[in-house]
């Protein structure tokens, strides 16, 4: 049952939220009811249904539309069920112990009885023993937990090493490339330059004319002098330059590769990919596992049972009741 489906008791409060349960009067109470309650059956014990409902014992079937008493029990399911649970049609969510062994729950009274003793005489020795089990219990799980952070941190630094080799090793590739190109090919800049050298030659040719023509005056030697540091500059230029395309001329037909290149020779690739995906590997030292050292007292002969589980460690009981017993 749902808390937030659940409505008030009272007649004519059938449309309010029940927000608190009375163990004594068996009822659901909306706001308006539990305060006269509380103020006239204050020794009542009233929950609040801000709880988990399923830990509050009603009396009242708590599946979902059955609104009626457990007034039976399920032998089958070892649990108290009400008369919509065991009826006899299936329909909105009834009948779903319809099938299986029933009988009023004051029949199971004295079995009940005599497990509760049994069952206290284990609790009795538990008592005893169930701190020093959580405690080893957790020191386990700490020690999982830091043997966990323990591996991650190693994988993570690990593969840190690994993609800073990988980085380095692209930057020393990446730097042979420039090499390379400076080295045996025309530079971008000097291409540029060249775009204006027609408009030098001709402006040079024309002013080495002018030069020619003024060379005995006297009171423009200096400009003519630095006029013919000018036209050598030019000409220094353009046999540079002459001297890059005769280069790249001859080089017209070189190619700077890089291997492995994907479709020509990717036997690097394959086997590098290869490594990085079998690199590493986790596994567990030592053993844990299942096994019988006896059989299971509780196991009955006559019954027929089927072995399973992937080391064959595992009894399950055919029939209703799937019981599964296996001893570390």
């Amino acid at each position: 049952m749902k808390n937030s489906t659940q409505k008030c008791s009272s007649k004519g409060h059938e449309q309010n939220k029940a927000i608190c349960f009375c163990a004594e009067c068996k009822v659901y109470m909306c706001d308006n009811c539990e305060n006269f309650h509380s103020k006239l059956l204050s020794n009542h014990h009233s929950y609040k249904l801000d709880i988990n409902i399923k830990n509050i014992f009603t009396g009242f079937c708590k599946e979902e539309n059955h609104l009626e008493k457990l007034d039976y029990f399920c032998i089958t399911h070892n649990q108290l069920c009400c008369a919509s649970c065991i009826a006899k049609v299936k329909s909105k969510g009834k009948g779903q112990h319809n099938d299986c062994d029933i009988c009023n729950f004051e029949d199971i009274k004295e079995e009940k009885k005599n497990k509760l003793k049994k069952n206290i005489e284990i609790l009795q020795s538990l008592y005893s023993t169930v701190d020093e089990s959580i405690n080893q219990l957790k020191k386990i799980f700490e020690k999982i937990y830091e043997n966990k952070s323990e591996l991650v941190l190693k994988v993570q630094k690990l593969f840190t090493k690994i993609r800073a080799k990988l980085n380095e090793r692209e930057d020393q590739l990446l730097s042979e490339i420039d090499k390379q190109f400076n080295e045996l090919f025309i530079k971008e800049e000097i291409f540029k330059d060249s775009q204006d050298l027609p408009k030098q030659v001709k402006l040079s040719l024309k002013k080495g004319k002018i030069i020619e023509e003024d060379w005995d005056d006297e009171d423009k030697l200096n400009s003519i002098i630095n006029d013919c540091v000018t036209i050598e500059n030019n000409i220094k230029n353009i046999n540079e330059i002459n001297e890059n395309i005769n280069k790249c001329k001859n080089s017209i037909n070189l190619d700077v590769i890089f291997y492995p290149i994907e479709g020509k020779n990717n036997n690097e690739i394959n086997k590098l990919c290869e490594m990085i995906d079998c690199f590493g590997s986790i596994y567990c030292k030592g053993h844990f596992k299942y096994k019988f050292k006896k059989c299971p007292s509780d196991i009955e002969e006559s019954k027929k049972y089927v072995v399973t589980g992937e080391k064959e460690n595992i009894i399950t009981k055919v029939g209703l009741d799937n019981k599964r017993f296996g001893v570390m």
